[in-house]
């Protein structure tokens, strides 16, 4: 495997990659668009025991939405979206790296899905499952990072 690398665009957030990531999505809900000021989040998952941070300290943790699911990070230097933190009840903890961060984007997996298509500000054109609505977002997410979980294991 190789280790990916990436950081916010100041680098005083820098991360390193010691395992595939887990899985790529696009997200167009409000809250995501609003914290990476584009029509869409383009987000990879990854597992925290194998990502390590250079300083957390420099990151300013919001959350935006009860419950606090998310805890959506931005560099204090730059204040680019920089990493997140996804606890949700009954499953492991997971972060969230804006996909523009990595260094070598290209060794990431292709995208799988859009969640929260109906809240899209432009139309996209691809094949990927395009999620409507909450509950319909939500477990479209989970089914496809459940595949994601199964395919990693085999």
């Amino acid at each position: 495997m190789q280790i990916l690398s990436g950081g916010c665009h100041c680098g005083a957030v820098r991360f390193t990659l010691a395992a595939p990531p887990i899985m790529r999505s696009y997200c167009h809900c409000g809250i995501c668009q609003a914290f990476n000021k584009a029509p869409y989040a383009d987000i990879t998952l990854v597992q925290p025991r194998h990502l390590t941070v250079n300083d957390l300290a420099a990151v300013a943790f919001q959350t935006y939405r009860r419950p606090p699911n998310v805890k959506r990070g931005r560099c204090r230097n730059c204040d680019q979206p920089a990493i997140e933190h996804l606890n949700l009840p009954g499953t492991r903890a997971l972060t969230i790296i804006p996909t523009r961060n990595f260094d070598a984007a290209t060794a990431l997996p292709p995208a799988r899905m859009h969640g929260f298509y109906d809240c899209r500000v432009e139309d996209v054109a691809d094949a990927l499952p395009k999620y409507s609505g909450y509950w319909a977002s939500q477990l479209g997410f989970a089914s496809h990072l459940i595949r994601a979980g199964i395919r990693r294991r085999h």
